[in-house]
């Protein structure tokens, strides 16, 4: 899977690059939770601080609408009980369609549209010390007992808005929410009653080429 989201974001930019397009570079600050349950009861997880650095490239579709697919690097997780930090790293293709129609000297940014993420890594820390997260779908009796397991897609939606100034520098606010319940199968079979989705908002600061 992760070859595949890999693949595909090569494949939007090249096409991008034969069609009227920009480039662009992207950086924010997420608020990043793990909402879902847990044996039936909800989770009581909390907002953890995280981040994206990434690439994207704005595809001219009609006036004032664009296609925007991207890729990036993003620090998701949350906080649990005892300081506990869960931090999720993940490959991520945005696929957004944006709307940017002139106003004053710059443009608005009304953007929605899915996004495709990989686990590529994590740990969990707290006052005790740390642990590996293991990005894995199905886990096995024999696995490590001293990791945190992870099923590693994910995918869900991206919702956005902002203003991009004349000199081609702009600022969003963001919301993502997780579709994809990413805690893993156990010897063939999904815990009952249990799930974890990626949800969380922030801001991000972007320049076009």
């Amino acid at each position: 899977m992760k070859k595949l989201i890999f693949t595909a974001a090569v494949a939007m930019m090249a096409f991008a690059a034969q069609a009227q397009t920009s480039f662009g570079v992207t950086g924010g600050i997420n608020f990043q939770n793990l909402n879902g349950e847990e044996a039936g009861e909800d989770t009581d997880n909390k907002l953890k601080t995280g981040f994206l650095l990434g690439v994207n490239a704005e595809i001219a579709v009609a006036d004032d609408f664009y296609f925007q697919p991207g890729l990036q690097f993003a620090v998701k997780g949350a906080k649990g009980d005892n300081d506990t930090k869960i931090n999720l790293n993940y490959l991520e293709v945005p696929l957004n369609f944006l709307y940017k129609p002139l106003f004053g000297d710059g443009h608005l940014i009304l953007g929605f549209g899915p996004y495709l993420a990989y686990g590529i890594g994590g740990k969990v820390k707290n006052d005790s010390g740390e642990m590996d997260i293991e990005f894995k779908s199905d886990v096995k009796e024999s696995d490590d007992d001293n990791k945190m397991y992870v099923a590693p897609f994910d995918a869900g939606a991206n919702i956005f808005f902002g203003y991009e100034f004349s000199n081609r520098l702009s600022f969003q606010l963001n919301t993502q929410l997780g579709f994809i319940n990413i805690v893993p199968k156990y010897d063939g079979e999904k815990p009952k009653d249990t799930s974890m989705k990626n949800t969380g908002f922030g801001f991000s600061v972007g320049y076009r080429f």
